[in-house]
């Protein structure tokens, strides 16, 4: 009989997670590479982006022909400061994985790049996506849009996906500063989360399928929607994401989103989009650009804000690498089902 909870080391989770892709037909890189993105998400503390997340990807791996776990993706080098990504229907991490050095090498030579990566499924913490290029030394911001769940300001119907966009900088003597948002009130995965538990929503956060305030998650998700964060700020900023992500890249806007023909499907083909920024380019004896993210970092804590972006995402790392990752009894049954299956 299962103990209560189980500590797992990162490559212990990765290694499991990676079997069950595997299992269901994502070849050995591609697996490897979606095991290690949602293990990091669950050593984090990004629980609806970790553990949570492989119902979701088996069950985009069942629905026949919505994803192409096998895809190649097409690196396109589209200019001295652009890299386009045609991910072929596969999926977003394994696309900015064959893009992430030529970008870099660009960054680095021009001062600036851009990443546009069309055609992709995307169901990672998008933190992850940038944190690596912020270890390089480079300014990275990230956005994506997905399906249709987000009703825009005054609207009563769903328009944007919760386009979430992350932003990761290097400082001075600590790991890099690295945050992610949804533009929607709330997470969807985090709804997925309350629905599961039981648990209300706070008011303000989703409507019903009839454009009617409620906190019971499960409306939200059946035909309803989330509100944008923020108001008419929040919907504007979702719009953006929209632009950057599908107008950009090429892609679908989440409005035309469909995958009613493909029973199981979750994730959306969208798009995704990177600027990366080498700070140290042309700064000649201007001051240390890591070292002036340290300074304001330390006007905010001595200002008073006791919990930086970032702050708990750093001490589960640090708790999950000292005892490992832990896992509930009911979390390696449903994985074990997976595994089954």
């Amino acid at each position: 009989m299962k103990s209560h909870i189980t500590y797992l080391s990162f490559d212990e989770l990765a290694d499991r997670l990676c079997g069950i892709f595997q299992r269901h037909g994502c070849p050995s890189n591609v697996a490897r590479l979606l095991a290690e993105n949602c293990a990091a998400a669950e050593r984090d503390g990004a629980h609806s982006h970790g553990v949570f997340r492989m119902r979701d990807y088996v069950s985009n791996l069942k629905a026949d022909g919505w994803v192409d776990p096998a895809a190649t993706p097409v690196i396109e080098d589209a200019s001295p400061g652009f890299v386009r990504v045609d991910a072929r229907n596969g999926f977003a991490v394994p696309a900015l994985a064959g893009a992430r050095d030529l970008g870099i090498r660009k960054a680095r030579h021009n001062g600036a790049a851009v990443i546009a990566i069309r055609n992709s499924h995307h169901l990672g913490a998008l933190s992850l996506d940038v944190e690596p290029f912020a270890e390089e030394g480079m300014i990275a911001l990230s956005f994506i849009n997905s399906s249709p769940a987000v009703v825009p300001y005054g609207g009563h119907t769903a328009v944007f996906g919760t386009n979430p966009f992350a932003f990761a900088a290097p400082r001075a003597g600590e790991p890099p500063l690295v945050f992610d948002m949804a533009t929607s009130v709330m997470a969807h995965g985090d709804v997925q989360i309350a629905a599961r538990e039981g648990r209300a929503l706070e008011p303000g956060i989703g409507v019903d399928a009839e454009g009617r305030p409620t906190t019971d998650p499960a409306k939200v998700l059946d035909g309803g929607a989330l509100l944008p964060f923020g108001a008419h700020k929040g919907a504007a900023i979702s719009l953006m994401v929209e632009i950057l992500c599908a107008a950009l890249v090429g892609g679908n806007f989440s409005a035309e989103v469909d995958p009613s023909r493909h029973p199981g499907a979750v994730t959306a083909n969208t798009g995704q989009s990177l600027l990366l920024i080498d700070p140290r380019k042309g700064r000649g004896a201007l001051p240390d650009f890591a070292g002036r993210v340290s300074d304001i970092v330390g006007y905010v804590r001595d200002a008073g804000q006791q919990r930086l972006p970032g702050d708990r995402r750093l001490r589960h790392r640090a708790q999950s690498m000292k005892r490992g990752i832990p896992l509930g009894a009911e979390v390696l049954d449903f994985l074990d089902s997976l595994e089954a299956a």
